[in-house]
């Protein structure tokens, strides 16, 4: 069809084929709006689909529906968002918030959105979606289009449409669009907008529910891990601690704190497992741990009260969590975890200081060995391999003991740094934790927790897949 112009929109910006953007198709008989939409409509909401697709964040959904509808659906649009506690019920008493204002020629947003301030919409039926009237923001509209010199005007006259935002049957904003020299918008460009309002309004949703379930993950995070790491006489220690999924609770946690009568205890666990029911595991471990150890239980007493505990109470206490915070809005975990989430592999020790160096005594239970470094480069394994617990009823735990002076350093990692993937091949194929070990003699207990995550880091080309802890222990 001579001069019809179709928009064709490439990343985030439109072009027009045929000439520059006017208002004729506005004019334009209804059968020909019609073939307009019917060729350009499916890719536009297409495309806005991909656009809003994964956005995590509301306010740049609101930003980017803005960028989508103007100017090609209408001059200027405005999106308000209501309060997370709004109901069913109406809004609420400060009314929504006007989060984005979006007009053709930007010297004129300012204005319009103090006008549109002042006027919010009414709320009318909270889960019609439909265009109803909106009024006419004129006054904010006069005087020349400085982006254009010469064109006249626009508040005189005009046409704006409201559309509530409601997703899952709840209401969740509300978008209005609006364009001058019109009293009215075509049936087809209303029908359009309604079709991108569900796409906006489902993506506003999406981008609160990630954000309730960030703030639930941060919360309990918080509580995983210990608020400061104790300092022991005569023992420098270094620490790293890298989540893989930022947004969510990890599966590895550690601790090192002070158990009385001139006892220390460290701890670097990982619970086989993610997400919430992996951290009610560890919020059950890890005080039971400071509990035992401060009672003066022994290392390999500890490990079996751990193990007993696990195998009573952490699955139940998993599963009612995970129950409670999907009704609080949280993403359901993938199905396959089960039982295994109260699986828990850790290493556990003990340290004594003494004139000249320190006493350790630890147990690994399904755990990376820990490593013993000598201040001429010798490395050797301190501990014995053991069944995870929280698995056999019947376990018994054992533990060694060793002593470390100046220069002697003890490693302590995940599953993560160990089995950091290169194609095929794990970091620790061959010994390979020992050997990067070894190449850090002399080194201070900070710089070899450096150089070790280093090393992790460039083994493989991709990111981590999998949460990584690393503890260092030195004798001075």
């Amino acid at each position: 069809m001579e001069g019809l112009r179709e928009p064709v929109l490439v990343g985030g910006r439109d072009a027009w084929r045929g000439g520059s953007y006017g208002d004729d198709w506005l004019a334009r008989r209804h059968g020909r709006d019609g073939t307009w939409l019917g060729r350009g409509a499916l890719s536009f909401l297409a495309e806005a689909s991909d656009l809003l697709a994964g956005q995590l964040d509301e306010d740049l959904v609101a930003s980017l529906t803005g960028q989508l509808i103007v100017p090609r659906l209408a001059d200027w649009c405005a999106v308000w968002l209501e309060d997370e506690a709004t109901g069913h019920a109406g809004w609420r008493a400060g009314g929504p918030r006007l989060a984005r204002v979006w007009h053709a020629s930007e010297n004129r947003i300012e204005g319009l959105s103090r006008a549109l301030e002042q006027r919010p919409p009414h709320p009318g039926d909270p889960l019609r979606s439909g265009p109803v009237p909106y009024p006419w923001p004129g006054a904010a509209l006069d005087g020349p289009d400085d982006d254009a010199p010469g064109t006249p005007p626009d508040g005189g006259a005009g046409t704006a449409l409201a559309y509530r935002l409601v997703a899952g049957g709840r209401p969740l904003g509300t978008l209005v669009i609006g364009r001058g020299g019109i009293d009215r918008f075509p049936d087809e460009i209303t029908g359009l907008v309604e079709d991108l309002g569900r796409r906006v309004a489902l993506a506003i949703g999406a981008a609160r529910q990630y954000a309730r379930q960030a703030t639930i993950s941060a919360v309990l995070q918080r509580g995983l891990l210990p608020g400061a790491v104790a300092e022991i006489p005569g023992v420098r220690s270094a620490l790293v601690y890298e989540p893989c999924d930022k947004g969510g609770p990890s599966g590895d946690f550690y601790d090192l704190f002070p158990a009385g009568q001139g006892r220390w205890c460290f701890a670097v666990g990982d619970v086989q497992g993610k997400g919430p029911e992996a951290a009610v595991v560890i919020g059950l471990a890890r005080p039971w741990l400071r509990l035992l150890a401060r009672e003066g239980y022994r290392v390999a007493d500890v490990l079996d009260r751990l193990n007993q505990l696990l195998l009573d109470d952490a699955t139940e206490a998993a599963d009612a969590a995970a129950r409670a915070l999907v009704a609080a809005g949280a993403r359901p975990t993938a199905p396959g975890d089960g039982p295994q989430t109260r699986f828990l592999s850790l290493l556990y020790g003990e340290l004594v200081p003494f004139p000249g160096g320190v006493r350790c005594t630890l147990a690994s239970a399904g755990h990376p060995l820990p490593l013993l470094l000598d201040p001429d480069g010798g490395v050797r394994p301190v501990a014995q391999p053991q069944t995870l617990l929280g698995v056999v009823e019947d376990a018994a735990y054992t533990s060694e003991t060793f002593e470390m002076y100046s220069g002697d350093t003890l490693l302590c990692v995940t599953d993560g740094v160990t089995e950091r993937r290169s194609g095929s091949r794990q970091f620790d194929d061959g010994d390979g934790l020992a050997t990067a070990l070894a190449g850090c003699a002399g080194m201070e207990a900070e710089l070899i927790a450096e150089r070790i995550t280093q090393l992790v880091h460039e083994f493989g080309a991709r990111p981590p897949a999998d949460d990584l802890a690393l503890l260092v222990l030195q004798a001075e």
